[in-house]
């Protein structure tokens, strides 16, 4: 007698695991780590090679001057991350189906158009720092290490077919490796502890290109398709069956957000830190991610540039394939349909080829990019303010008063920073900043 069995994959044990933590039926560390992923996948946009750029060029240029911006990028990061999440959760909606649903029409093609755009930025970003650290590392021409992150990215959107699980896993020991990484570098670098600490808290900007680097940080940092991103994943992970199930999600998602984002938020400010120790005194003209890696093997030694060029790698290849997971659902929600993976792969491959085919250094096409991401920021920050305030929407999850106003005001800080770089473009001057 022959009888079909189905076994249960990594996922749907992950899930059955999660509603016996939400019944109360299991505790413990262990219940904890089932519900690590989402925030840590989102993390991955916060540790990106736009960040490896930024940063870069804020340590060698400023120091530690423009470490509070880092700190400051986080701190939004970790309150939208917090808020995407919770979308996803009570509605089992994400953040670009909701837009479809709740916006006009010409809304949604405008929104629709300016987050491709946006993810076209992001994947100039993310692809192009995997194929120089793959250029650097095996010392083979940036069109070949460009075809080779992208098989490898391909390679890591295939965990997908086995739910969200594998790729959970699989994008949580890239972040893992890129942290590691940075703690090491900590402890190859002659960091200023003392310097850094106190610009950390103490907000400057010396000039005017330190405001284009400082809307690079918050760009770099604050993601649109990381916003877009987190709320899918949490729509269908475990759905909740009513408010109880929703409390309990949303505390280990809280959690969750705040140690991943930490996390990436420490990575970021020692990226800064590792910067400004290597090259501020005498390299402060160092602003590529190659000149960088050259610069370092004389300074602090071989394992220090080893060491940076593997972070750069796991970033590139893990952000790309997150980056390709967002568009894909930023799509779906927008227009109603799905492409298939390869061709929505390809598609976004296609600006980082011209980026190199015209020969434009590629270290500043990164920035740039992070500059877009800042500049394209505020839709999904405004629209989803909209959406988790409202009380038909979210019911008893609605947004705080407090939660509210800090919304509000991260997306002004952003809206205003985005206004002065502007206007920086455009010639006009802006009183107290320098020009040089």
């Amino acid at each position: 007698m022959n009888k079909a069995i189905s076994t249960p994959n990594l996922s749907d044990r992950t899930e059955l695991a999660i509603r016996e933590v939400v019944g109360g039926r299991r505790g413990g560390l262990g219940a904890a780590l089932l519900f690590a992923g989402p925030a840590v996948i989102a993390s991955i946009a916060y540790m990106d090679p736009g960040n490896f750029a930024t940063n870069i060029q804020a340590g060698a240029s400023y120091g530690y001057t423009l470490l509070w911006v880092a700190l400051l990028a986080n701190l939004i990061a970790m309150l939208f991350q917090g808020l995407s999440a919770k979308l996803g959760i009570v509605t089992g909606r994400n953040l670009a189906e909701m837009s479809r649903d709740q916006f006009p029409q010409p809304v949604v093609i405008a929104m629709w158009i300016v987050s491709e755009i946006a993810a076209m930025a992001t994947d100039l970003a993310e692809f192009l720092g995997g194929a120089i650290g793959l250029s650097l590392l095996f010392n083979i021409p940036l069109l070949a290490g460009m075809i080779v992150t992208g098989i490898v990215t391909y390679g890591v959107l295939l965990f997908e077919r086995g739910g969200f699980r594998p790729v959970e896993l699989v994008i949580g020991g890239l972040v893992a490796a890129i942290s590691l990484c940075y703690f090491i570098e900590m402890f190859i670098a002659p960091v200023d502890w003392g310097s850094a600490a106190l610009h950390s808290v103490l907000p400057q900007i010396p000039d005017a290109a330190a405001l284009t680097i400082s809307v690079g940080i918050i760009g770099a940092t604050v993601m649109p398709h990381a916003i877009y991103l987190h709320s899918g994943l949490t729509q269908n992970r475990a759905p909740a069956r009513d408010d109880d199930e929703r409390r309990t999600l949303l505390r280990f998602s809280n959690v969750e957000v705040v140690l991943a984002l930490a996390v990436a938020g420490l990575v970021n400010m020692a990226m800064i830190m590792m910067a400004s120790a290597a090259f501020h005194q005498g390299h402060s003209d160092v602003a590529e991610i190659e000149t960088a890696y050259h610069t370092l093997t004389p300074l602090l030694g071989g394992a220090a540039a080893a060491v940076f060029l593997v972070s750069l790698l796991a970033s590139g290849v893990s952000s790309s394939a997150v980056g390709t997971m967002a568009g894909q659902l930023v799509m779906q929600g927008f227009v109603g349909f799905r492409i298939p993976l390869l061709v929505r792969r390809l598609v976004t491959m296609v600006p980082a080829f011209v980026v190199v085919a015209l020969g434009v250094n590629a270290t500043n096409a990164l920035v740039v990019s992070q500059v877009v991401l800042s500049i394209v920021l505020p839709v999904p920050m405004i629209s989803l303010v909209m959406f988790t305030r409202r009380r038909d929407i979210m019911g008893a999850f609605a947004n705080s008063r407090l939660t509210d106003g800090l919304a509000i005001l991260g997306t002004a800080v952003i809206l205003a920073l985005n206004v002065v770089l502007l206007l920086q473009t455009f010639g006009v001057a802006i009183p107290g900043l320098s020009s040089t």
